[in-house]
């Protein structure tokens, strides 16, 4: 199984494409779309669909999983986020495949074991089971690798159903 994972974000965009083979897990492909603020909406979101479509016509994965975002009070960036999964979403239809969601909790617990865990220890983790030399940084694209490893781990279980 090839897993498209995304930490949306409208001015870092994390994309990671891991392959799933038994129980070996490979990074196909890793990067950060990048945007700056005073580049107009919708350039940003144009900059972050060219990316998400080049990697899954690419790779192919059979699904896409993004990290859900819960925001209280920020309501800016809770929009600003909109626009990078509208990005994500339109690609997802374009090319058919499903997008599942994993809360921040999610994705740790399903890597560590602990839905507390910190950053340093997904990246942590992320590197040891995908093989890596080093830590994946920024913390944007090892953010992306986890939430692929987590749909790894949760599909075989049907845990989450595709956001609709």
């Amino acid at each position: 199984m090839i897993v498209l994972g995304i930490d949306p974000g409208i001015t870092n965009l994390g994309l990671g494409v891991v392959e799933q083979r038994g129980q070996r897990y490979r990074m196909l492909h890793g990067q950060v779309v990048q945007t700056a603020h005073g580049q107009p909406a919708p350039e940003r979101v144009g900059t972050l669909y060219r990316a998400v479509y080049e990697a899954a016509q690419l790779y192919r994965p059979q699904a896409i999983a993004v990290e859900e975002q819960f925001f209280y009070r920020q309501n800016e960036l809770a929009y600003k986020v909109g626009w990078a999964m509208g990005a994500v979403f339109l690609v997802a239809d374009q090319m058919s495949i499903p997008v599942y969601g994993y809360g921040p909790p999610q994705v740790k617990q399903a890597l560590v074991g602990n839905g507390r865990a910190d950053k340093q220890q997904i990246a942590y983790m992320v590197r040891a089971l995908l093989g890596l030399p080093s830590l994946p940084k920024p913390t944007h694209l090892a953010d992306a690798l986890a939430i692929a490893l987590a749909h790894c781990f949760h599909q075989p279980l049907c845990a989450n159903k595709p956001l609709r």
